[in-house]
Formats: structure tokens, sequence, C-alpha cells
């Protein structure tokens, strides 16, 4: 019992303050490291999406990518912090403290345990086009509405791609983007307009250190 109580503590300390209602975008990434096109599509998204707050999810590693070049969780964690500038922005290391290794997974968990919440998932074109290769991508898709950031020159790859020609049905128009908050799953929207194109790859040194800033 000690050992229950002590990891749902935990968990409820991974989980940013929130309030009944409210419109929280979803960043997942192993931010390694983090950079400012994190921040930048996070300000991006709490624009277009009308979100009260942006949760960067920092994962202990993502399944489809090599660790060698892994920071640490406590590492990645305080740099987010430093990166992120902004009030509307937390840093959680959610998926490491319940054990949870796959997207889909943090979704299932989210929504059960903060039902009244408005969740968006808010992804990169770079992720659209790969999605159809994620977890049970068709689950998460069904359980909460996915926020697509172009990334030049990714766009045609994202939406020509199997994941996004099966939920091609469900794509919300752009000017309506602001609704998705609102909207019942499966629903998406692809977002254009950003014009900074980074990568945390492009930010490391080839023996996996991250360059000086």
């Amino acid at each position: 019992m000690k050992l229950a109580s002590a990891v749902t503590k935990s968990a409820t300390q991974a989980i940013p303050l929130h309030a009944e209602g409210m419109r929280i975008g979803l960043l997942g990434g192993s931010f390694n490291p983090p950079h400012e096109a994190h921040r930048a599509i996070t300000l991006f998204a709490i624009k277009r999406l009308q979100l009260d707050r942006v949760w960067w999810l920092v994962t202990p590693g993502n399944p489809l990518k090599e660790h060698g070049a892994l920071r640490t969780l406590e590492q990645r964690a305080e740099a987010a912090r430093r990166m992120a500038r902004d009030p509307r922005i937390d840093i959680s290391c959610l998926e490491s403290v319940i054990g949870i290794q796959y997207t889909v997974e943090t979704i299932t968990y989210l929504r059960r345990r903060l039902p009244g919440l408005r969740l968006v998932w808010i992804m990169g074109a770079d992720n659209l086009a790969q999605f159809h290769h994620w977890q049970d991508w068709r689950r998460m898709a069904s359980e909460v509405p996915i926020a697509v950031i172009d990334r030049p020159p990714q766009s045609f790859r994202a939406l020509a791609a199997p994941a996004a020609q099966a939920l091609a049905r469900y794509r919300v128009p752009e000017n309506q983007a602001g609704m998705l908050a609102d909207l019942r799953a499966p629903a998406w929207v692809f977002l254009t307009g950003m014009k900074l194109n980074l990568s945390s790859t492009g930010l490391r040194n080839p023996d996996g250190s991250w360059k000086p800033k």
C-alpha cells in the first residue's frame, strides 16, 4: 500500500497545475536538446488553437529513435524549463513517473485521470509523415484531437503519408483551428505559417553532445 501511495503522489506531482475546462496542448518529445523551434511551435499553437497552456512531455526515450546520444531525463527537463520562458508552458516527466513508453498510453492515462480537460496533441509535419509507425496510432487519433504544425519541406510527404490519408475525412479546415479543442476525436488540423525550421538532431554534435548556444 505504501508503494501505491508513493506512485500516486508522484504521478499527481508530475501533472502540471490545471483547472476544469482548460484547453491544454500536449507536445511530447525527447527534447534532446530543447530549442527555439519547440518554443515557437508552442506559442504558435497557443495562438492558433486558442489554448490556455501547453505541457511539454519530456519522454524517457522515443521508441522510434536511437538512445545512444540521449542526455539524462533530468538534464533534458531542466534544459526545457530554461528554454520555455513563458508561464503558459509547463514541463512534465509524467511518462517516466508512471512507467509509460508509448504516446497512446499517455493520452489514455490523461483522459481517464483528467476528463474535464480539453486536450490537443501537437506534432510537427515530420511526425505526421511517420505517424503510421506509432504504436496504436489509430486508437490515439480516436482519443484526442491532433494539431499538425507544418515544417517545410515536409508538407507534401506528411499529407501524402498513410496516416494522413486514412484520417483525411476528419481533417478540420485551418480557419476553424480555434475549435479543435472542443471537437470530439478523431479530428485534426494542419497549420501552416511557421517559418522557423530547427531540429534537435541539427543541434547535436556527432558524439551526441549538445552544441553551445
